[in-house]
């Protein structure tokens, strides 16, 4: 089911606009192109896809190699034989270079010479950030292009593809709707997954009364030895569990918190929704009770969207297990909404004379600013003066509770507040 021109790729359309550099290699009248580039995306986007599609569409040689297998000796044997093919017959070669990231910095300089002086075109295929991964002449040398992973739309494609087309199942099987999408989430973005699932669920369906097998979600289900969650992104079953993972941590039982991520990452949620929902947490539940929470939920979200799956369901379990089992208090929460509900509700005033901007023309002779304290000038840093409107004087928002980190603040606002005279 590989698709042997750029027209048959599935997804990473923006890089496949008319004249990008992925489309010009492929134009059989653009054999001059040399540009190299080095292809950076999860495993199933279709590094390997574009390569060969490339070299299918160009007419040029095709060389396959392997960071796993090959070594300086093989890329130099290359090398040497993509110049005499130029030299003697005027063929263009493009090695394709599969991990990347796994040749020592020795084998990657081995690429330099053919690479610098146009007797191949690389495209390298990897899954790691190649800044820190290939080597810089390399880099500087090739376009670096980010693939991104497969949509649902994209995968359903796929698999509606490979059911009809002659070089997949032919027509030979039926895919119910619920297969088709269990198909879909459970490749999380990898076309190589989706086809690999679909084609073990064909294998094992049973025929039908008329002859013909049907899959469906519990044969695909016992095809690919995994139960099936039934979660569907866009519907009640997403909306359920994420409420269920944020009340188990704001619970502080680690335990179900942990089931309700597993049961997202497996139902293949998108893992920046996951982290942005433990950043909620951590401002919402815990709040004062431990401030170091939110750092470690928005690291978690930076770290997911960084490294992607299935890596950064690592850095969501560290957060998760902080957050559900660390001091809460929802303080800070309740009084912005208090807060809130007062302006709304038109309970404000004006900003008292000592408080205003001062910093104008004019500012002074309207006595902004007079009778302002500066607190720094004070010995213990605060000076008592009137800072809420007279409408809300003496309102209070925020009241700590006697949790965690929280306790200090409450002491430490308790002080203060007298110091205000409130």
């Amino acid at each position: 089911m590989r698709p042997t021109s750029l027209d048959e790729v599935a997804g990473q359309q923006h890089l496949l606009r008319a004249g990008s550099p992925l489309v010009t290699l492929a134009d059989p009248n653009g054999a001059t192109a040399s540009v190299s580039v080095i292809l950076w995306g999860p495993p199933g986007t279709g590094k390997t896809t574009l390569a060969q599609a490339i070299a299918r569409s160009s007419g040029r040689r095709f060389i396959e190699l392997s960071a796993v297998t090959a070594g300086v000796k093989d890329v130099r044997e290359v090398m040497a034989d993509a110049l005499s093919q130029r030299d003697l017959y005027g063929q263009s070669t493009i090695l394709f270079l599969d991990e990347i990231h796994r040749f020592t910095k020795a084998q990657q300089d081995a690429l330099l010479p053919g690479v610098e002086n146009g007797w191949v075109v690389l495209i390298a295929a990897t899954t790691e950030n190649p800044s820190f991964s290939v080597i810089s002449p390399l880099l500087s040398r090739s376009l670096l292009l980010t693939l991104q992973p497969l949509t649902d739309a994209d995968l359903g494609m796929l698999v509606d593809r490979a059911v009809g087309d002659a070089r997949g199942l032919a027509g030979a099987v039926t895919l119910e709707d619920d297969a088709r999408a269990a198909l879909v989430r459970l490749a999380s973005g990898d076309a190589r997954r989706a086809l690999t699932a679909l084609e073990a669920a064909a294998s094992v369906a049973a025929p039908a009364a008329e002859g013909t097998p049907v899959i469906t979600a519990d044969v695909v289900a016992q095809a690919v030895d995994k139960a099936l969650l039934r979660y569907d992104r866009q519907g009640d079953e997403h909306y359920d569990v994420i409420s269920a993972f944020i009340k188990s941590i704001r619970g502080s039982d680690v335990d179900a918190a942990m089931h309700y991520l597993a049961r997202m990452i497996e139902a293949g949620e998108d893992p920046r929704f996951i982290g942005r929902r433990l950043v909620i947490s951590a401002a919402e539940d815990i709040g004062l009770a431990d401030p170091q929470a939110l750092q470690i939920a928005v690291a978690a979200a930076d770290a997911v969207a960084f490294i992607g799956m299935p890596e950064g369901r690592i850095p969501l379990a560290e957060a998760t297990a902080y957050l559900a089992t660390t001091a809460k208090s929802n303080a800070a929460y309740l009084a912005i909404d208090k807060a809130i509900a007062d302006v709304r509700a038109g309970g404000f005033g004006r900003v008292p004379q000592h408080l205003r901007d001062a910093h104008y023309a004019g500012a002074k002779r309207l006595g902004h600013g007079k009778g302002y304290v500066y607190p720094h000038d004070s010995a213990i840093g605060v000076s008592a003066q009137q800072y809420l409107p007279d409408e809300l004087r003496g309102t209070r928002y925020y009241e700590p509770k006697p949790l965690g980190a929280e306790r200090d603040v409450q002491a430490r606002l308790e002080k203060i507040r007298r110091i205000l005279g409130e």
